[in-house]
């Protein structure tokens, strides 16, 4: 069996192939910052249901996984910067403090949405000028929530987290799992054999 993830996000195919999972890309066509508004966990599981009615529509009766993930500080949602002067304010936000990373995912089955939230609490080091500009000069802080990546050089400036890593990536894989079971489906399925 392949899942349908309706997501182009780089990050969470990444996520979804390291385990083996089988799936085929089919992106949504929905604006999502006309739905994200405060509570943020509600905001995300509403973008992420929206996705994947997006993509049945195109897909019909397959099992479909969506996720959005927001960045929030101080009860504000730092989306992806527009340009590298945006990351560079995200960044001086985030310096030396603590935000929440929260996921929304909707899994599709059997004519049912199925849903489930995850947050992760991150802490940043204080960023110097110069930690600053070099990390705008690698680019990665573009297209990302919140202008930082973990998995990236953004790691040399994260002083701890309290929850799921995979959350701050962008696929939190146990919530994920419980995601699956609720829904009646082993996400074991849908792996390559001999990845079992």
């Amino acid at each position: 069996m392949r899942l349908i993830l309706a997501s182009s996000s780089p990050r969470r195919q990444e996520i979804l192939s390291s385990l083996g999972i089988l799936f085929d890309v089919v992106a949504p066509d929905i604006i999502e910052e006309r739905l994200l508004c405060a509570p943020y966990d509600g905001a995300v599981v509403r973008i992420a249901s929206e996705k994947v009615v997006s993509v049945k529509d195109i897909v019909g009766e397959r099992v479909i996984l969506a996720a959005d993930t927001v960045v929030v500080m101080d009860d504000v949602a730092l989306g992806k910067p527009t340009d590298m002067t945006d990351a560079e304010r995200m960044l001086k936000l985030l310096s030396g403090r603590e935000h929440s990373v929260i996921t929304g995912l909707a899994l599709y089955n059997d004519g049912r949405i199925f849903t489930a939230v995850e947050s992760t609490k991150v802490w940043f080091c204080n960023m110097s000028d110069r930690d600053i500009n070099f990390y705008l000069s690698t680019d990665e802080p573009i297209g990302k929530a919140g202008g930082y990546a973990i998995q990236g050089y953004g790691s040399l400036f994260i002083k701890k987290i309290e929850g799921c890593y995979f959350n701050v990536v962008g696929l939190p894989v146990f919530r994920l799992r419980m995601l699956f079971q609720k829904a009646g489906i082993d996400i074991l399925d849908f792996m390559k054999r001999g990845n079992v």
